[in-house]
């Protein structure tokens, strides 16, 4: 996953540790990468992963604290990380090998003839960064406009939709699964943040997001007979009844995006993503350990539930809490602040002496 580097959480958590004023743990934190994140490895990396856990924990730290060893460090795993874009079309496969340079892209992704969405398409705020500080522009050029928003205006979208799959050597899409959740989700979140970062300046942007988000809401927006808001996934036109804790994320990003819409909007879309939130919000409540599922599902009858066991787990993901956040500081409403101690709150005491293990958010296994 990594090729070899070491520290993901570390590196990952800088910022936190900062802004936290976690003093001690930040500087122990950055000694380590002083001293103990080695760049010289030799193993096969995911391009996704590797940017978004390290080189955009490099560039916050580096901007809360201006240390040079962060930028630095930033810049050479970027460089790394470059072989995966040389393609047809410049869209990068999923994987690169550090030691030959040589990239591929994974082998459950159409049998390895696919890059990912939400993979290729949330490098854009990281390497406009890595330009910006190095002064190589080539960064820029890899993961923006010049590249993947070039393939991604031209080719035909079904409804106005991005399927998850895209060919790297042909450009088109190799499969038409929509989602919001896995595979789809960041692309989404990068292009509303690249309006805001870019000083809402970047109106390209601006517009993908937004003829994106429309097309969503005709097409996979649906509310429940209990009155429950979702995000469900098409399948070249059928929809699959469910949504992953990936998805949770949008009710913040809609939030975040709000502001922005046309005047007429703004206000359907504050709403909207309160009601996503909600929906969320009750994966965690009609649980036994008020831990939200890896996906749920809304069909007999059943909704915001688990139906499958493969489905029915929680592994720490942020999503839902991250909404509330968002949530919360547009509102202020106190609502949100209660929910975010039900889910993690509820299984502390339990947890605290080691004496219980969460697994299926069903129920509580000891």
């Amino acid at each position: 996953m990594f090729g070899g580097l070491s520290g993901a959480t570390v590196i990952d958590s800088l910022d936190t540790l900062y802004l936290m004023e976690l003093k001690e743990e930040f500087q122990e934190a950055k000694a380590w990468v002083e001293e103990s994140f080695h760049l010289n490895v030799s193993g096969e990396a995911s391009l996704f992963e590797v940017n978004i856990r390290y080189i955009g924990g490099l560039l916050s730290a580096f901007y809360l604290t201006g240390e040079e060893v962060f930028r630095i460090k930033a810049i050479k795993l970027g460089e790394k990380l470059l072989p995966a874009f040389n393609t047809p079309t410049g869209i990068p496969k999923g994987v690169v090998n550090f030691k030959s340079g040589s990239n591929r892209s994974w082998g459950w992704a159409m049998a390895g003839s696919s890059s990912i969405l939400a993979e290729f398409g949330s490098l854009h705020l990281e390497f406009l960064h890595l330009t910006e500080l190095s002064g190589n522009p080539v960064f820029a050029e890899k993961a923006t406009v010049k590249n993947i928003r070039k393939v991604l205006k031209k080719i035909d979208k079904p409804f106005g939709l991005y399927p998850n799959f895209l060919s790297p050597v042909s450009g088109n899409w190799m499969q038409h699964h929509v989602s919001v959740g896995g595979l789809g989700d960041s692309f989404y979140e990068y292009l509303i943040k690249s309006w805001l970062m870019s000083a809402k300046t970047d109106m390209e942007a601006k517009d993908m997001y937004y003829e994106a988000l429309e097309a969503i809401e005709t097409h996979l927006l649906n509310v429940s007979p209990g009155g429950l808001t979702y995000i469900a996934e098409w399948r070249g036109g059928i929809l699959d009844h469910k949504m992953g804790h990936l998805a949770c994320f949008s009710g913040g990003m809609i939030a975040l995006g709000a502001e922005d819409a046309k005047e007429e909007k703004r206000a359907h879309y504050r709403e909207l993503a309160a009601q996503i939130t909600k929906t969320c919000h009750e994966s965690y409540a009609r649980s036994d350990t008020k831990l939200g599922p890896e996906a749920f599902w809304f069909n007999s009858g059943r909704e915001a539930v688990a139906t499958q066991l493969s489905e029915s787990y929680y592994i720490l993901r942020p999503e839902v809490v991250e909404s509330y956040m968002y949530l919360w500081r547009q509102t202020h409403d106190p609502i949100y602040r209660e929910w975010g101690w039900e889910g993690p709150g509820c299984p502390r005491e339990k947890l605290s002496n080691g004496s219980w293990l969460l697994w299926d958010p069903r129920r509580v296994q000891q």
